[in-house]
């Protein structure tokens, strides 16, 4: 096996529809490298798999999983549609988007126009947003009573935190696929007891979404896709998509707050941060746009 090869490494539950090419962001990935002549490799990830793959000859790719070596990359869906990221590292807010500054004035208004519409209409079609009851949405995710190290709060902390900054109801949806033990549970009864005008639910996500004055979250893709409702957001955790959103870790918390009385210009920030700045598996584009990024992470393809 020589240098140009390149070592897939995915979960078994996605392995068999990438072997079976019903995969369309890893076919036309495998399609492009095999292009430039290169050979590829389909593998189960696991530990042992992990351990042995800076010893194989050639380059490896993860998906949603940290690169184990200086020849391997990781690659992750971009939240909607067909954008994904290829990167060197795992941690969204350290991609080269979330470094980089968005100037609105330097986007293609007219695209952007296009491409808001159009992606609004595929997510979200016939759907009127309103703030008519003033609701605070809060998208939960896991880990409610841990203060991890990109957040500023716990998510129990932050819940506290929109209560005591918005005088309407305040709501929060439990994350389908996350486990909440005992402790958790009784946290987010006790904030309910204290506040009667917080509540929480599993499911109900996408209705509560268009009717929400605006969404605070850690970082949950449901604060990018409330911007395409023209829902504003602040975060409480690091985030690729920070720009245009109020961020506790990079403003501090009143000023964050105080960005909901802003105006975005989300139709350019979404245009230029998932069709400017991701790689699109949906256009025609995408295997020079991937060859490129790989060259760019210094692989020689």
């Amino acid at each position: 096996m020589n240098e140009r090869h390149l070592s897939i490494y995915l979960d078994d539950w996605i392995l068999e529809d990438v072997r079976a090419g019903r995969h369309n962001f890893f076919r036309r990935l495998i399609g492009a490298v095999e292009a430039a002549g290169w050979s590829v490799s389909l593998h189960e990830t696991g530990p042992e798999a992990r351990h042995e793959a800076p010893h194989k000859p050639g380059y490896a790719l993860y998906r949603m999983e940290a690169p184990t070596h200086a020849r391997a990359l990781t690659c992750r869906r971009s939240y909607v549609g067909a954008f994904w990221h290829v990167e060197k590292m795992a941690e969204r807010w350290d991609w080269p988007v979330a470094q980089a500054t968005f100037a609105a004035n330097s986007v293609d208004g007219e695209a952007a126009a296009q491409f808001f519409f159009a992606m609004r209409k595929r997510l979200y079609p016939g759907v009127k947003p309103s703030n008519d009851d003033n609701l605070a949405f809060i998208p939960l995710q896991g880990r409610l009573l841990d203060h991890r190290s990109f957040q500023a709060v716990s998510p129990v902390q932050m819940i506290e935190e929109v209560i005591a900054r918005h005088d309407g109801p305040v709501v929060a949806t439990l994350h389908p696929r996350e486990h909440y033990d005992g402790a958790e549970i009784n946290a987010l009864e006790a904030l309910n007891a204290r506040f009667p005008r917080f509540r929480f639910q599993s499911g109900g996500s996408h209705e509560l979404l268009p009717r929400c004055k605006f969404v605070a979250t850690q970082n949950s893709a449901l604060a990018l896709e409330g911007f395409f409702l023209r829902k504003p957001a602040v975060l409480f955790g690091l985030s690729d998509f920070h720009h245009i959103a109020g961020s506790v870790p990079r403003d501090g918390i009143e000023a964050a707050f105080g960005k909901l009385r802003q105006t975005p210009p989300v139709a350019r920030y979404l245009y230029w941060f998932l069709q400017l700045n991701a790689l699109n598996a949906g256009r025609p584009e995408f295997e020079d746009r991937l060859r490129a990024q790989l060259w760019a992470c210094g692989w020689p393809i």
